[in-house]
């Protein structure tokens, strides 16, 4: 598909019903942890609200995603793969929080960011944060610039190779002392899991990704 084609299905898509928690659920790891106290049943002091930027942008007319690996050093998903985002700040929007942030860690020029919509918020139980996705798209891709300590590098992925198949499969892990299923995407020499993953899929199936069926 191309960059324009892409463009009008997510607008298209963003204005009806979202496939949210059914898509996520095939995407999580297996089994969840639980969150923090009351953050399971969904009590708002224990919800801290968090924004990230899924941002869409052409390169040879195709569409690319914007990503990044996470410094090591970092105390939370240290190496793993996320969008561009943080915490929202006392009186900002989830919008506002979401360019916020990429700002920071790639060096985005928001102000050239067209906001397509928001996805279904996601809850992270291992950190007790419920994720806000914001799909957003730019043309051309500016220069970019990764912060240093937070964001190791930045990835352009190629929107074709997230929708193959067999990109996704399942490995397993083991966490505290004990194995875990991990659905995750092998793409440009990384592996996108978690909450990463959870928000792909579902940002995918906006465009016409039917999953694997083994899943």
């Amino acid at each position: 598909m191309t960059f324009p084609v892409v463009i009008a299905r997510l607008e298209a898509s963003l204005r009806s019903e979202l496939p949210g928690t059914s898509v996520h659920s095939r995407l999580a790891p297996r089994p969840r942890r639980p969150g923090p106290d009351g953050f399971d049943s969904g009590q708002i002091g224990r919800i801290r609200h968090a924004a990230g930027l899924l941002l869409v942008f052409p390169v040879d007319d195709r569409p690319h995603i914007l990503l990044t690996v996470r410094g090591d050093g970092l105390e939370r998903h240290g190496g793993q793969v996320s969008l561009p985002g943080g915490v929202s700040e006392p009186g900002e929007t989830l919008t506002q929080a979401a360019l916020r942030e990429a700002r920071e860690e790639v060096g985005l020029p928001v102000e050239d960011v067209r906001v397509l919509g928001a996805l279904t918020p996601l809850d992270i139980p291992v950190s007790g944060f419920r994720l806000h996705p914001i799909v957003a798209t730019l043309d051309p891709r500016p220069p970019l610039l990764a912060a240093a300590g937070e964001v190791a590098s930045i990835l352009d992925v190629p929107l074709e190779m997230l929708l193959d198949r067999s990109r996704l499969v399942t490995v397993e892990r083991a966490r505290e002392g004990r194995q875990i299923l991990v659905p995750a995407f092998h793409v440009c020499g990384v592996e996108i899991w978690g909450a990463t993953a959870m928000v792909l899929g579902e940002f995918l199936t906006l465009v016409g990704w039917k999953g694997p069926t083994d899943l």
